[in-house]
């Protein structure tokens, strides 16, 4: 089998992995907590929470669901809201119940979460009052039983969380209307969990800890099941790679990537609990003022975003107010980080751009650059520890060539078994035994993997494959261009064209200008036929750009 990358590991990380040593999540929690009571495991609007008070908190959340609630070993609890105390002290006292986590996306309609707790069997909630009205329109159609409702400060000292509870209930009008009759309080929650005792589950690598759901390849959105066997495999992965960067009693990460998405829940969440390290956790990162503000209290030394949130924070006129002289790490995934912005993340912030690739079917990690790198070069670095990749051709053909784009392929411990109760698109996604990505890559002559575009957003010029990426990046390069996205549309001539959609952030450029700097850098068919100026780009709550969104249009 054609592996490239296997002398290419840097001293002191192995391309192997230990599986012997994997341990559940409530083990590991178990541990952080005995050793590490003392730290601090989060911060949110300027308030702390130690890993003693998580350990109590998420007990007593755990004691709810097992004694008041009654539910079994297995039922799935579902999560939704964003960044705030209570996600972690509910996560953990979910997993420490031997529940199953649903994550729940707080911005969804009312179908989006009426298919997700349906598909899932959740027979609980933890929602935050913002939402409920949401979950109020559905939940008679679901098998939901139990509803525990939380404020934005509840997780606050008493004239904090009043203070804060009542700005955004009748200052700001962020909490609208809403009935939902028998549902309990998420103090209420902790109060009866703190009248009995505990009672540790068995828990086996096998059972499943989350079930999170993600769009897949095709259809509405599909719940890929992690075991905690996955979630295992993917922290010490993650070990494997970072570890040595990572000192307990003085590491913080920035979490503005929401706790309900892959990539935060195991890398910043999991991760760092698992350390012994500090979560600063941010409730809205759209609200930049906020942001830049709360950021410039801190001496952080992790951060995790997406290529749009490094764009829209290097944007703003306060950036230069933010400390980065103790950041070490920078850490990108999620979508494709543009050259342009990544130079000038390393130039604001002295920190390389550290590029990732990861899917939620894998929890999330594949591949990642080492933590060493000096400069982002575009690729998104070697398989993860115990990870084997391929790449397939159409005919379903392996390639062994460098250079030769083709469908990546995975096979490794932290890749789901399956989707939840869904064999039909289960077996489209696994290729004997091997988890087709949808995304095309190549391995380039140092043996590091790059990520091509997504298959499904390739186009088809004339024959020649087009894709989005590559000419986003281009066109990012001109100054005076703020964003870009690239869409295929039909044309009678080749099939298909290159439309392009640029934000803008000197109004003197024209469109001629673009036309000509294409024209300088890209091939005849690369080039967009259609160019039109917007406003913003279409993205979801993590920052990615939807081009589903734009092809519509």
């Amino acid at each position: 089998m054609f592996k490239p990358w296997l002398d290419k590991y840097p001293e002191g990380i192995s391309s192997q992995l230990d599986e012997s040593s994997f341990i559940d999540l409530v083990e590991m929690i178990e541990h952080t907590f005995k050793e590490y009571a003392d730290h601090t495991a989060f911060i949110n609007m300027d308030e702390t929470l130690s890993y003693a008070e998580l350990e109590l908190q998420s007990r007593q959340i755990a004691v709810y669901l097992q004694q008041t609630s009654q539910l079994s070993k297995g039922d799935r609890v579902a999560i939704m809201m964003p960044n705030l105390l209570q996600y972690p002290i509910i996560l953990l006292g979910i997993l420490r119940a031997g529940l199953t986590v649903v994550n729940v996306n707080p911005l969804y309609t009312a179908s989006e979460l009426k298919h997700q707790l349906n598909d899932s069997g959740a027979k609980a909630i933890f929602i935050v009052s913002n939402f409920a009205q949401t979950l109020e329109s559905i939940v008679k159609e679901t098998q939901i039983q139990h509803v525990v409702l939380t404020k934005l400060g509840d997780a606050l000292p008493l004239i904090k969380r009043n203070l804060v509870n009542f700005i955004v209930a009748y200052v700001k009008k962020m909490v609208p209307k809403f009935k939902l009759p028998g549902a309990k309080s998420y103090r209420s929650a902790l109060k009866d969990g703190a009248k009995f005792a505990y009672v540790r589950p068995v828990i086996r690598l096998d059972d499943i800890a989350f079930i999170q759901y993600t769009g897949g390849t095709t259809g509405v959105s599909k719940g890929a099941v992690m075991s905690h066997r996955n979630m295992a495999a993917s922290l010490a992965q993650a070990d494997g790679v970072f570890g040595l960067t990572v000192k307990q009693e003085s590491e913080m990460i920035v979490t503005a990537l929401p706790l309900y998405h892959a990539f935060a829940l195991t890398v910043n969440c999991l991760f760092f609990i698992k350390k012994g390290a500090t979560n600063l956790l941010i409730t809205n990162p759209r609200d930049l003022d906020t942001f830049i503000k709360t950021l410039s209290k801190y001496n952080f030394t992790y951060f995790t975003a997406l290529n749009t949130l490094f764009n829209a924070l290097l944007h703003h006129p306060k950036i230069d107010s933010v400390d980065f002289s103790h950041l070490k790490i920078t850490l990108a995934g999620g979508m494709a980080t543009q050259t342009k912005v990544a130079s000038h993340w390393k130039e604001v912030t002295g920190s390389t751009v550290i590029e990732g690739y990861g899917l939620t079917e894998c929890a999330p990690m594949v591949s990642v650059n080492s933590y060493n790198v000096t400069a982002h070069d575009g690729s998104i670095g070697l398989p993860m520890p115990g990870t084997d990749l391929r790449l397939i051709d159409d005919q379903n053909n392996i390639i062994e060539d460098f250079n030769t784009p083709g469908e990546i392929e995975i096979k490794g411990p932290q890749v789901m078994d399956c989707y939840w109760q869904n064999e039909e698109e289960t077996k489209v996604v696994f290729n004997d035994g091997w988890f087709k990505s949808g995304d095309i890559g190549l391995f380039d002559e140092k043996g590091l993997l790059r990520l091509v575009d997504r298959k499904k957003d390739m186009i088809l010029v004339s024959g020649f494959n087009v894709y989005p990426n590559e000419i986003e990046d281009i066109v990012t390069q001109l100054d005076g261009v703020l964003e870009a996205a690239v869409v295929g549309i039909d044309d009678d001539v080749s099939g298909e064209a290159v439309k392009l959609f640029v934000v803008l952030s000197n109004f003197n450029i024209k469109v001629s200008t673009i036309k000509a700097h294409c024209a300088k850098y890209l091939t005849r068919y690369k080039q967009p036929k259609n160019i039109e100026i917007v406003t913003e780009l279409p993205k979801n709550n993590v920052g990615k750009v939807l081009r589903r969104l734009l092809k519509e249009r």
